[in-house]
């Protein structure tokens, strides 16, 4: 069976910078661990990077979150140095949940990253919707939320929406 392992925004601007959180940080060392035991299996490795541009704060997201993150370009965009992204593909994605989830042929998904009451359970969720059928899991090791209350309650929803978390 391939598994794909799906790194979301694990990007420097979630890590330590504008949005950055001590959680965020400690994550870091498991999702490097993640990766490696992915390629070490030769499978299928996927990351996903929040992609805005000059004019976020005119846009829906940047009036509700007014703090300039993952600007195309420049240092806070990029994906953790610390994190191996060679032989992986990078799908820059606008909004909250990558859209395009269906052009892929899943059989088993394992989702990682930041942050976990954001993105994390927006994709796991746009999955879960796409391939009813397929295993779909949340490493709640390998993800971190806004706060840790928030962290939690996006967990307990992907639990109540079929999303196995471990």
């Amino acid at each position: 069976m391939k598994k794909t392992l799906i790194v979301i925004d694990m990007q420097n601007d979630f890590i330590d910078g504008s949005l950055g959180t001590a959680e965020a940080l400690q994550i870091v060392d498991n999702v490097k661990s993640k990766i490696e035991q992915y390629k070490a299996n030769g499978d299928e490795i996927i990351f996903t990077r929040d992609t805005h541009h000059d004019n976020y704060m005119e846009t829906n997201e940047g009036r509700h979150l007014p703090v300039v993150h993952c600007i195309e370009g420049t240092t806070g965009w990029q994906i953790r140095d610390a994190l191996d992204t060679s032989d992986a593909l990078i799908i820059d994605k606008p909004s909250f949940g990558y859209t395009g989830w269906d052009s892929f042929q899943f059989e088993e998904v394992e989702i990682v990253g930041l942050c976990t009451d954001i993105c994390v359970v927006s994709n796991a969720l746009i999955i879960k919707a796409l391939f009813p059928e397929i295993p779909v899991r949340v490493d709640s090791s390998c993800c971190a939320g806004v706060t840790p209350e928030s962290h939690e309650a996006a967990l307990t929803t992907m639990k109540m929406c079929q999303v196995e978390v471990i």
